[in-house]
């Protein structure tokens, strides 16, 4: 057998009970991703890619259906390694940069591989590494308000991926950044998920972005489907 997939997804559904009624957002998704693949996730606003994302972070329980992340079943594992297979396994970009304020660019991407429990200098050494490749060298010591919202997007996404995860969780990750900075971003983002072999979903509503990646998934009517060309929404 080959290995496992870093995520997969099967039969997921997310309902939600108001009273009488109940609201299904989607039904019998399923779907893998293996590492060094980038997959896109689009759909309309209100379709239920940021809850499809947090599933397969492993910050809500579907409705039905299971996750798996490297072959693990997620249900089967107690909080405490739920936690920690989330913390191990899994990098979030957001739409919004989440830095802290008080901290440089290196400091920030030191953070999450100190609560690890890596040591301050090697996760000093790797925070500038991950920086370095996506052309921060000249921004190390530089804290969140010195830096462009594309550099303070770049700074994110080393954090999230500081502690070698095998799968990245993208919310439109480049959302808040003009056309021209986005594209740069998720070039960066591109050549460092292939470069480091991870799996990637990444949610967007830029069709261009959706485009450069290896394909493309469409969330809608509650349903998902393979989308070849994708569709601008």
């Amino acid at each position: 057998m080959g290995e496992a997939a870093a995520l997969r997804v099967e039969g997921v559904a997310r309902r939600y009970v108001q009273g009488e009624s109940t609201l299904e957002v989607f039904r019998d998704v399923s779907l893998s991703v293996k590492r060094g693949e980038l997959v896109a996730l689009i759909g309309q606003s209100g379709a239920g890619k940021s809850s499809l994302l947090h599933m397969a972070g492993l910050l809500e329980s579907p409705s039905e259906g299971e996750i798996w992340i490297d072959g693990l079943s997620a249900s089967a594992l107690p909080d405490s390694e739920r936690t920690r297979l989330r913390r191990d396994r899994i990098g979030f970009v957001y739409q919004a940069h989440h830095l802290l304020p008080e901290f440089s660019a290196v400091e920030n991407v030191m953070m999450p591989q100190l609560i690890a429990g890596r040591s301050k200098r090697d996760a000093e050494k790797e925070a500038k590494r991950i920086l370095e490749l996506l052309g921060l060298e000249k921004r190390l010591t530089h804290r969140p308000t010195q830096l462009s919202g594309g550099e303070q997007q770049r700074v994110a996404i080393a954090r999230a991926l500081a502690n070698h995860p095998s799968l990245l969780l993208a919310d439109e990750p480049t959302g808040n950044l003009d056309p021209r900075t986005a594209s740069g971003v998720f070039d960066a983002l591109v050549t460092l998920v292939h470069a480091e072999g991870l799996a990637a979903l990444v949610a967007t509503h830029n069709a261009e972005l959706a485009g450069k990646m290896d394909r493309s998934l469409l969330l809608h009517e509650g349903r998902l489907v393979d989308s070849p060309n994708p569709p601008s929404v």
